[in-house]
């Protein structure tokens, strides 16, 4: 009876141990934070300023630099050990005076 417990423990625990490698087979790695992509139309080249964009969008994942002009990027970058990549991300550039002077949006949705 002993033998037959410690047996049917055994394979609780195998069990258990598959569906623990399962789940992490399947989970994601998210860098970035998320943001209204949906919103991005409402951006104006030449009329938009920081205060408008962070009104928007909130603060930037990251800020930098481009020729000697400030950047920022939003961005949400998931991706998953089987399936595709779930991404999304808006670059935007100023000029001296912070207004936007353009913009990159890109999407890779499943």
């Amino acid at each position: 009876m002993k033998k037959l417990f410690l047996n049917r423990g055994m394979r609780l625990v195998k069990l258990g141990s598959l569906l623990l490698l399962a789940s992490q087979l399947t989970a994601c790695f998210t860098v970035g934070q998320e943001f209204a992509g949906s919103r991005v139309p409402e951006i104006k080249i030449g009329q938009s300023s920081k205060q408008d964009v962070e009104s928007i969008f909130g603060e930037p994942w990251r800020r930098g630099a481009e020729d000697g002009k400030s950047t920022w990027t939003y961005g949400i970058y998931k991706y998953y050990l089987f399936g595709p990549a779930d991404t999304q991300d808006l670059l935007i550039r100023f000029d001296n005076q912070g207004i936007v002077r353009s913009y990159t949006f890109g999407l890779t949705r499943k």
